[in-house]
């Protein structure tokens, strides 16, 4: 919404430049409220500017030296493409490497597709053929996955397009330009710096307690708190995690993985993330309980210590009982852990920068082509899925079969179980349909405008890749508008093609749903078993790490992995909530997922308190994680059972149960509770 105007501001042109700079500032903190280190900006930049440039360079190569075919074309802008969003190597070394066999790999379809575009039969068995070892190699990891990418969609386009002989050459062109260019724009352009986005991300965690402490002061001075504020809240909650996420994924690591020791800067930033994530939480549902007073949050967001602490202490906030004090403590807390990141945050930009990145680097392995890797049954079934869908693709048309077997291909990307597919399927469906509609009416509004088409072309592909980590749907919806864009720039659009798209990629996507379901199929219940046994695993060594006596940065490290096991769980559990899934009981996964958030929520206390209190265990801990440790045991032999289990009453992380003992043993104690509430009686 935009501000009232200043009584300064008088005249049409002074209003109207006010308007345009509160609406660049509106729109700059809402990007970066959701993108805080911008790392879905350059995404789209990078592809955008790879695509752009690329194109560029071939026209006048096109002019200055030789026609070149569409398949050059055509070429650069998938490679770019595939380059920009496939490549995830950590460096640019390995990034080149990656781009150099994705490009060989890509000559080779090229070619192949060429010699056997005589052989229809023989070419399309081969398309099937190149989609197997495209799947298969994401076994060798994230440059085999690249690689296969590469391979595919270059002969999907030769098959689509039907390069000649003679043009292969020119059509070399193609890739060669996508991997130069989208490297240099990598590397050189928008390269990657993880102290420049962390220091992004540790910016926008304090930027988002202080929108946390602005709407608990409204809270305090309203009196009350209702159940939108309760929602709001949580929805804050959630935001803050994300970027907490964020910050732990960018500390650098030591190579061999092991923990940093407790006088390493990065130790030092690592405990006041994680203190700061944990204070806040604690804060807000406290606050739940008894909103604070106003002048104590004000305090707190002013920055003045003297005063919060001597409103905390003042005779009013004693009166108000328990639940008063715990909340005002909670306020100090919150008040101590920003001053702290802020410290840790200063020391970052000078102690952090003379530390080498260190990453893990994961030991080598053999690749495992067995039955039993989870992998190979995925190449299997992307395979039978394109072989569906090109059967009945080719009733349709004999030309433009290529879009189902495209889609049957991208349902199974980034999908663990029948579940995802089926999702991803309805989402590409969905977005394709959309695009189009919009996609025609842009197209026939821009009719002989190339200069506005393109401009429009290039702002629907950056929004694509910028959502790309966001919504499936979105990318689908702006890539459709993109093909209808360039379909009306070479006179090939009519609504028969249009229509004629969206039948190829309903058929992908059922063929593709259809052989998750049937061949193969995993479950998605089976794959919450998966995330809930690692989700228990993390539990079970942070409470054993805290038993055995181990250094207290080795506890919170294991509580940051228990939280990341967590948002793991809820992503795995997801399929099972929508409305069009089999198992149609939103009310009890919400609710399951609530405890295991409540759960994660006292582990990270009982981290804590252990790190805080730097002494050996008394007997009340020991025996409070032994009972917790107990609860784990029989929770953990059920599995997912828990999902199908309806509660009493929805738990959040604070009013889980009263505990009867303080500090660690409390933690653990809740803990304990909230496992046995999984099953009731």
């Amino acid at each position: 919404m935009l501000k009232p105007l200043p009584d300064t501001v008088k005249g049409p042109a002074m209003r109207l430049q006010h308007m345009v700079m509160t609406f660049r500032s509106a729109l700059v903190d809402r990007l970066v409220a959701h993108d805080p280190a911008l790392s879905r900006v350059r995404m789209g930049a990078r592809v955008t500017l790879s695509i752009l440039i690329s194109i560029a360079a071939l026209i006048a190569f096109h002019f200055l030296v030789t026609p070149l075919p569409s398949i050059s074309y055509a070429l650069a802008i998938v490679l770019s493409i595939e380059g920009g969003v496939a490549v995830r190597d950590r460096t640019p070394g390995e990034q080149l490497k990656t781009r150099l066999i994705g490009c060989a790999a890509s000559l080779f379809c090229i070619s192949l597709a060429a010699l056997l575009e005589g052989y229809r039969l023989v070419a399309d068995l081969a398309f099937l053929g190149v989609i197997l070892a495209a799947s298969l190699a994401r076994v060798y990891g994230q440059r085999g996955f690249a690689v296969g990418m590469f391979a595919f969609i270059s002969y999907f386009m030769g098959a689509y397009l039907k390069p000649t002989f003679a043009e292969l050459p020119l059509a070399a062109l193609g890739p060669l330009f996508a991997v130069t260019i989208g490297h240099l724009v990598r590397t050189f352009l928008f390269p990657e710096d993880w102290r420049r986005d962390l220091r992004a991300a540790l910016k926008a965690m304090q930027g988002r307690v202080m929108d946390i402490l602005v709407r608990l002061s409204v809270l305090s001075k309203e009196g009350r708190v209702t159940e939108n504020d309760r929602t709001e809240l949580r929805h804050m909650e959630e935001q803050l995690k994300d970027v907490v996420l964020m910050a732990e994924g960018l500390l650098p690591r030591q190579v061999d993985g092991t923990a940093h020791s407790d006088d390493d800067p990065v130790t030092a930033l690592s405990m006041a993330i994680f203190d700061l994530h944990l204070s806040a939480e604690s804060a807000i549902v406290q606050s739940l309980e008894t909103p604070p007073p106003f002048v104590l949050v004000h305090a707190v967001i002013s920055g003045d210590r003297d005063l919060a602490e001597k409103v905390a202490a003042s005779t009013a906030v004693e009166k108000g009982g328990e639940t008063a004090r715990a909340s005002a403590q909670a306020l100090l807390w919150l008040q101590r852990s920003l001053q702290a990141l802020g410290r840790a945050a200063g020391k970052e930009a000078g102690g952090l920068a003379s530390i080498d990145d260190r990453v893990v680097d994961e030991p080598p392995t053999k690749p495992d082509f067995s039955w039993k890797n989870p992998l190979v049954r995925a190449a299997a079934q992307i395979t039978i899925a394109a072989g569906i869908a090109m059967i009945f693709g080719l009733f349709l048309s004999r030309e433009r079969w290529f879009w189902a077997v495209l889609t049957a291909f991208l349902t199974f990307n980034n999908t663990k179980s029948r579940g995802d597919a089926a999702i991803r399927a309805m989402q590409r469906s969905v977005g394709t349909a959309l695009g189009i509609i919009i996609g025609l009416a842009a197209a026939t509004l821009l009719a002989g405008h190339t200069v506005s088409t393109v401009i429009l072309a290039s702002a629907c592909v950056f929004l694509a890749f910028y959502f790309l980590q966001v919504s499936y749907a979105l990318l689908s919806f702006f890539v459709t508008i993109v093909l209808c864009l360039v379909y009306g720039l070479i006179g090939q659009l009519t609504l028969d093609v249009l229509l004629l798209r969206v039948e190829e990629t309903m058929i992908g996507a059922v063929a593709g749903t259809f052989v998750a379901f049937v061949v193969f199929p995993a479950s998605t219940r089976s794959n919450v078993d998966l995330a809930l046994a690692r989700w228990y695993d993390a539990l079970g060594q942070l409470l054993d790490a805290a038993r055995d006596g181990e250094s207290r940065y080795r506890v919170i490290e294991l509580s940051s992995r228990l939280d990341a096991a967590y948002r793991e769980l809820t992503v795995a559990a997801r399929p099972l909530g929508s409305a069009w899934s089999l198992v149609t009981r939103p009310g009890p996964i919400r609710q399951t997922l609530a405890m295991f958030l409540a759960t994660s929520y006292w582990a990270r206390i009982f981290a804590h308190d252990f790190a805080e209190a730097k002494k050996p265990l008394d007997p009340d801990v020991l025996t409070a994680i032994e009972e917790a440790r107990a609860a784990l045991s029989k929770a953990a032999a059920r599995g997912s059972d828990c999902f199908a289990t309806r509660k009493p009453r929805p738990v959040m992380a604070g009013n889980a149960a009263p505990a009867f003992r303080q500090g660690a043993a409390m933690g653990a104690d809740r803990v304990a509770n909230l496992l046995n509430r999984l099953y009731p009686a």
